[in-house]
């Protein structure tokens, strides 16, 4: 059977539990801890904190548990892989590097990789040819003058297998693939660098990626999940001859089955006969589960092939501005009130003269979520939630001030009005596209602290 590695993922998104890697970590036997902070939008938002302070744009809660952590993770030998670098990987690991001589740590090796972040090279880029054409709509993306928040492209992992092999105990990125986190420690400690490796390595990573998602949260069956408040995160036993394990610490609660890691398995899937990464594309149509053992499903039969000229992109541009509200309609005929409400709400700002590129109107209780699907009648209350989009702020905040009067000068019932008049928002879009691996390069600075 050879070498064999543990491999837990503490975090699913920025927001997160924040006591899930404690518990990986303090749970039982671990090699790396990986946490997966990134997503489309959160890259534009930490773009947003960069602006306005040079010294953020990462996910300063990393810092803080790498506080917490640091002398257990020393002690235990755990490395720890993470993206929470966001737009801005060097304060990251320039905070990291306080916190280590804060602890009078020594000899503590923290990488960083870049060469994600592309924002101030796209005009050149595109002389060079780039169009970065949206995957979706095919619109190019300097047909039109557009307020671009971010650019980062998703990594190869090839640059966190290096930081790892140059010593690294902590190594920060920016914008990784989420899989990526989990399949750098395997190809570093067994070189699985064949198709069919690269791609059990990121169906590995990519169950592990959102967490508690393996383990029973979100879970269809949710009712069969034992000790949910005490929820195990996913752990990846890899062995050096290709048997991969999805399990969690003893003890903890949520469950591992072929079902729960199934759900993962197809959650963001487009085509499964061709999940495209940077480093290989992986066939999850191939992919075999078995249950091994209480909260033990192995993987196996996984299929990859070769992988693309380019990398993903992802941007995000400023596309206008947002507010939205609510207000709870309470006591008899509570859906016909809130029905009257968002009439005399719209009708009134109609009368004052304002108009807006989009409206929307919801009724929460009477089914929204799943419309057509469950039958709803006579609800003792319902949530009238309200919201437009416009390019002007101006207007989106006088939507803003008409919410409030409704508690008085509309229907009876009206209440669950709090945290002031809404205000007008920036809406952040995203938009896909693709880049020549040519133009892209990781890099990998690894600094060592000593105290």
């Amino acid at each position: 059977m050879g070498k064999t590695i543990r491999i837990g993922n503490g975090q699913g998104f920025w927001g997160d539990s924040i006591d899930a890697p404690v518990r990986l970590l303090r749970g039982g036997p671990l090699d790396y801890l990986t946490l997966d902070y990134l997503a489309e939008v959160t890259m534009s938002i930490m773009q947003r904190q960069k602006l306005k302070n040079p010294a953020r744009g990462y996910a300063h809660d990393f810092v803080q548990l790498i506080d917490k952590v640091l002398p257990e993770l020393i002690s235990g030998g755990v490395k720890v892989i993470a993206n929470a670098g966001g737009v801005n990987p060097i304060a990251c690991q320039n905070a990291l590097m306080e916190v280590a001589r804060k602890h009078k740590v020594d000899r503590l090796k923290i990488a960083i990789v870049t060469g994600d972040d592309i924002l101030d090279q796209l005009s050149s880029l595109h002389q060079k040819g780039e169009s970065f054409t949206h995957l979706d709509t095919g619109e190019a993306l300097f047909d039109q003058p557009r307020e671009i928040l971010s650019a980062n492209v998703y990594m190869p992992t090839d640059g966190i297998v290096e930081a790892l092999k140059q010593g690294a105990d902590i190594v920060v990125t920016g914008r990784s693939t989420d899989p990526g986190l989990v399949l750098a420690p395997i190809l570093y400690e067994f070189g699985w660098n064949d198709w069919n490796g690269l791609a059990l390595g990121t169906v590995a990573g990519h169950i592990l990626e959102c967490g508690a998602q393996a383990t029973g949260g979100n879970f269809t069956d949710w009712e069969s999940v034992p000790n949910m408040a005490d929820i195990g995160y996913p752990i990846a036993e890899v062995h050096e001859n290709r048997d991969v394990f999805i399990t969690k610490h003893s003890g903890t609660g949520g469950l591992v089955t072929t079902a729960t890691v199934s759900e993962q398995l197809v959650y963001e899937m487009g085509d499964p006969s061709q999940y495209i990464t940077p480093d290989c594309v992986a066939d999850f149509s191939s992919i075999q589960l078995r249950q091994a053992g209480t909260d033990r499903v192995q993987v196996y039969g996984v299929k990859g092939k070769p992988d693309t000229p380019f990398y993903k992109v992802s941007i995000s541009y400023l596309k206008g501005y947002k507010a939205s509200g609510q207000l709870t309609i309470s006591g008899p005929n509570a859906y016909e009130k809130a029905k009257k409400c968002a009439e005399i709400l719209w009708q009134r700002l109609g009368n004052a003269g304002v108009r807006f590129e989009t409206t929307s109107t919801e009724f929460l209780g009477v089914g929204v979520c799943h419309e057509g699907m469950v039958d709803v009648a006579n609800p003792p209350e319902v949530v009238l939630r309200v919201g437009v989009k416009d390019q002007d702020p101006k207007v989106v905040d006088r939507f803003g001030k008409e919410i409030a009067p409704l508690v008085t000068s509309g229907p009876p019932g009206v209440t669950g009005f709090a945290g002031g008049r809404p205000k007008a928002q920036e809406i952040v879009a995203y938009w896909p596209a693709l880049i020549s691996k040519a133009h892209i390069r990781p890099q990998v600075k690894v600094v060592e602290v000593i105290s």
